[in-house]
């Protein structure tokens, strides 16, 4: 007999249709996201969409490519001291803000300063280890560390080193979302919330020559089908997280071409340990946590959902990371361990409000999810929360469990340290180990691979027994666009990129 939860695949409800209105101009590219993003601010963003956005918006210090290699961006080199406790960094002398001031070491210099002081940032933790900022001259950034930080570089590939006009920022401040200035091939023009964000090519970008088209827009449709429905009508180019079911029909249609990539990051459950709503079961007891982990078929959700696309999980890395422990495998369904672990924990049964965002997918997995542990005394009560609402409740704590991603970064402390250091302003559980925090500053202090490896392999150890987030699997990213677009090429970080993609006449 097939497990009960696998019934609930036949009866999951696809949302509503509904179409965005066609542009006209050939100059045009409309971009399918997931949602509707949070802000446009480098500094306090925190969804995955707004990373698509910010991409062509806000040029960084360094990127990285298709491989996953840290490349040059607004820096042209870098070189560190032989202690990794300074970084200098050599800047282009091409690149201007969108109002026409410098991109130079000074505003360098500010754009860090106020990643690691403004009240809004959720950057302290990815740059924590930033003692002190010099603009030794125009093209010029000397940043030194409190102590040797591996992965900061790879923090200034992403929206910690996404650099913003200090003019603007000035006279803006908490509002600068509204009228974002930044330097990247695209300017914004205008945003309508949940509905459109609007862009405009920037001629005097160093590398306007490479992005073709005048205009970009966006918009937010949760559900993947109406997204899908968007692209074969034509209201849109390119979509974002094609669902893993829809490849092999898209793949079918010669109007449409289809682009996948290994993604670096995980989707999990967490749970708030520390905060002001925090389940006084499962945010207390680790024991009923590992007992809803172990209720849980990972594989079944990857074949249910995913069409056994996804890779399943138990750790902040893939398995295809370097940096990923075999010595912890994804653990199997084992209903009876599940239940010794509630016995443990003194309960018979647990009510847990799990926040989800409105996405058909992660609605999909939370209600095998539901099925699963139910079996164990279990009861979740799924809240569907729109993107934006759900990670401001969670910065705030006010929450028991949320079914959120994280998009993955090439160096693995960037996977662990924002979400789970003590006092990290992303760190949605408020959950606090010295022990782990001891752990990963090691860690961030080796250059050698194989020792960063073992101390990763304590940390997920740590995590294992903690459990403050219950990983469930890895994703591909999967893009879907009209096969006349070309030159598109996804990373594995899962951001739109559009340098050299074109539109065949």
């Amino acid at each position: 007999m097939k497990p009960a939860f696998l019934a609930l695949a036949a009866a999951l409800a696809l949302g509503n249709l509904a179409t965005a209105a066609p542009a006209s101009a050939q100059s045009v590219l409309k971009i399918g996201l997931q949602d509707d993003p949070d802000t446009l601010d480098p500094v306090s963003n925190w969804s995955f969409v707004g990373r698509h956005v910010l991409q062509s918006l806000c040029d960084k210090i360094v990127d990285i490519d298709t491989s996953g290699k840290i490349i040059p961006m607004l820096a042209e080199s870098w070189e560190w001291s032989p202690d990794s406790t300074v970084l200098t960094l050599k800047l282009r002398k091409d690149a201007v803000f969108h109002d026409g001031t410098p991109v130079d070491a000074a505003a360098i210099k500010y754009n860090l300063e106020r990643a690691l002081t403004s009240g809004i940032s959720r950057r302290k933790a990815e740059i924590s280890a930033i003692k002190a900022v010099e603009a030794v001259d125009a093209t010029t950034v000397k940043i030194s560390l409190k102590e040797p930080s591996v992965p900061l570089l790879a923090a200034l590939s992403d929206r910690a080193g996404m650099i913003i006009s200090p003019a603007a920022g000035a006279k803006l401040g908490d509002k600068f979302t509204d009228a974002p200035v930044c330097s990247g091939p695209y300017k914004f023009l205008e945003r309508v919330i949940q509905d459109r964000i609007v862009l405009e090519k920037f001629p005097q970008y160093y590398d306007a020559a490479k992005y073709h088209f005048d205009r970009l827009i966006y918009r937010g449709m949760p559900d993947s089908n109406v997204r899908l429905l968007n692209l074969r009508s034509r209201q849109l180019d390119l979509i974002e997280r094609l669902s893993a079911t829809d490849v092999e029909a898209v793949k079918k249609d010669k109007a449409l071409a289809v682009d996948p990539v290994i993604g670096l990051g995980y989707y999990g459950i967490t749970f708030s340990i520390g905060g002001d709503g925090a389940n006084l079961d499962a945010g207390k007891k680790a024991a009923i946590r590992e007992a809803f982990s172990l209720a849980i078929d990972r594989q079944a959700i990857s074949n249910v959902v995913f069409d056994g696309q996804a890779s399943t999980g138990n750790q902040p890395f893939p398995p295809s990371s370097p940096f990923y422990d075999k010595k912890f495998p994804v653990p199997a369904r084992d209903l009876a361990a599940a239940k010794k672990k509630m016995a443990e924990a003194g309960v018979k049964s647990v009510d847990l409000e799990l926040l989800v965002p409105t996405d058909a997918e992660r609605q999909q997995v939370a209600q095998l999810i539901q099925a699963m542990v139910q079996e164990i005394g279990i009861k979740v009560s799924i809240k569907p929360t729109e993107l934006m609402t759900l990670l401001d409740i969670a910065r705030q704590g006010k929450f028991q469990a949320h079914l959120v991603g994280w998009s993955g970064r090439v160096d693995p402390d960037l996977n662990v340290t924002p979400m789970l250091s003590c006092g990290a302003a992303t760190n949605d559980a408020k959950y606090c180990n010295e022990q782990l925090d001891t752990i990963l500053a090691k860690a961030r202090s080796l250059g050698d691979v194989e020792a960063r490896k073992a101390e990763y392999a304590k940390a997920i150890a740590i995590l294992q027994k903690d459990l403050p987030i219950v990983y469930l699997y890895h994703s591909q990213w999967i893009f879907a666009h009209s096969s006349a677009l070309t030159g598109f090429k996804p990373a594995p970080d899962g951001i739109i990129r559009l340098t050299n993609v074109s539109r065949k006449n």
